[in-house]
Order: C-alpha cells, then sequence, then structure tokens
C-alpha cells in the first residue's frame, strides 16, 4: 500500500473528523487540489510551509484507496508530488499522529512509510 502524507492542524483534523471528510486547507482551496508529499518529502514540506507551527498532525493516506482524482504533478525543483483533485474523503486515512516541534524548533516526525 503506497502512502503519503498531509500535514495540517489540529483544529482542521478535528473538523474533518466532524465532517466526515477534508475539503482543504486554504492553500489547497486555493490551488484547486489537496498537497500531500511522499516520505521522502514531507521533512522538507514541514520545514518550508509549516515551520515553527505547534498544533500540527500528520495524516497517512493510502493512495489506493484515492483513485483517479489522485495525479502526480511536478513541484519544488521537477519532483513530481501527489495532488488530490476532489475531497480527501476519511476512509482513505489510515493513521494520524502528532508531529511536535522539537527543541530545536523542527517538526518530529514518526515513522514514515513508502
Amino acid at each position: 500500500m503506497p502512502t503519503i502524507y498531509k500535514i495540517l492542524s489540529e483544529t482542521m483534523w478535528n473538523k474533518a473528523r466532524k465532517d466526515g471528510v477534508f475539503q482543504g486547507s486554504e492553500v489547497d482551496l486555493r490551488d484547486g487540489f489537496i498537497h500531500f508529499s511522499t516520505a521522502s518529502q514531507a521533512l522538507e514540506t514541514a520545514a518550508k510551509h509549516f515551520s515553527s507551527q505547534r498544533d500540527l498532525v500528520l495524516l497517512y493516506v493510502d493512495t489506493e484507496r484515492l483513485g483517479a482524482a489522485l495525479k502526480w504533478e511536478p513541484s519544488r525543483g521537477g519532483a513530481l508530488f501527489p495532488h488530490l483533485y476532489g475531497d480527501l474523503a476519511l476512509t482513505a486515512v489510515t493513521e494520524s499522529a502528532p508531529l511536535p516541534l522539537g527543541a530545536d524548533g523542527i517538526h518530529v516526525f514518526p515513522s514514515l512509510k513508502d
């Protein structure tokens, strides 16, 4: 099962669980798709877009449950990033974990799966 990752605020995650679906962050809604990262991209994504932010959650998402709405498109430096053109059904989320800040101000990641 290929896994991709979504970093979002605890507030957004709580709303998604209440609503039964995640429709995207402000950036996702502006861009027209939900941004994800692979295991090898997640740390850089956290550093670049979520620097010093607390109360974050990391979602583990099964790509096989996303269907044709998932597209792999070039982004940072031409690397292919997963983008979901539609809402994220919570049935595709296999796990969630807190993403705390370490004493050095860098997020402490749980173990990631490819």
